[in-house]
């Protein structure tokens, strides 16, 4: 059995983990557990790093047996966090990369030599979780209570892959959603949305997210 400690930007990552991810990764023998950072009302957005750094140390002292991971949106993440403000000037297919590396170094070198840098699977949301919605744009315009995937389709066909949805305050992913059905509501519909289109497609569509995937499912049978 292996054990992953997920830390979650809020309750519709929380819920995407425990009611998505989980049940695909468990008959692996990787048993996903997430960890919301903040209170259950916190309002939305990344969490400072120094919040999410204090926790995820946290964690790996005293589970040295255990794996983390996270699931925070790169959209409005604090530059707090380690080559955020640089990354903001990189070309988009090293955006996330460099946040991640970054990450997994400043933990590594807290912890120091003895740290098996393996146990710390860093993800960043590219642009942040409503791209996955973006996977399916008709049954995205269904669930928006659209007449038709017209809008969906033309936002679609805009970018090579969802993740590549800007992340401008005017036209994220989310706020792009919103112009379509301003009764969007991340924690009830994101989460039904994304149940319903599956992750075979999101898979499919979004390939920063099955890499991440992909390592985790790569942790079958090396529990520590």
């Amino acid at each position: 059995m292996v054990r992953v400690h997920v830390f979650a930007e809020g309750q519709t990552e929380k819920m995407f983990v425990q009611s998505i991810l989980l049940p695909y990764f468990a008959p692996c023998g990787v048993y996903l557990f997430p960890r919301q950072l903040g209170k259950p009302q916190h309002k939305r957005g990344v969490c400072e790093y120094s919040r999410a750094k204090r926790d995820m140390l946290g964690m790996l002292k005293q589970e040295p047996a255990s794996f983390c991971t996270t699931m925070f949106d790169y959209y409005a993440m604090p530059d707090s966090w380690p080559r955020r403000e640089t990354a903001r000037r990189s070309p988009f297919s090293q955006k996330s990369v460099m946040v991640e590396l970054a990450i997994l170094a400043d933990i590594a070198g807290e912890l120091g030599s003895g740290f098996d840098a393996a146990r710390l699977i860093p993800y960043v949301q590219m642009h942040e979780f409503e791209a996955l919605l973006f996977s399916d744009p008709k049954l995205l315009a269904q669930r928006l209570y659209l007449t038709d995937d017209t809008a969906t389709q033309a936002i679609r066909g805009q970018f090579g892959t969802p993740e590549e949805i800007d992340d401008s305050p005017q036209s994220a992913p989310s706020k792009r959603i919103i112009g379509l059905y301003a009764g969007y509501d991340k924690r009830l519909d994101g989460f039904l949305i994304s149940q319903n289109i599956g992750l075979n497609a999101m898979r499919t569509q979004c390939p920063h997210f099955n890499d991440w995937l992909q390592r985790l499912e790569a942790l079958a049978g090396h529990g520590l």
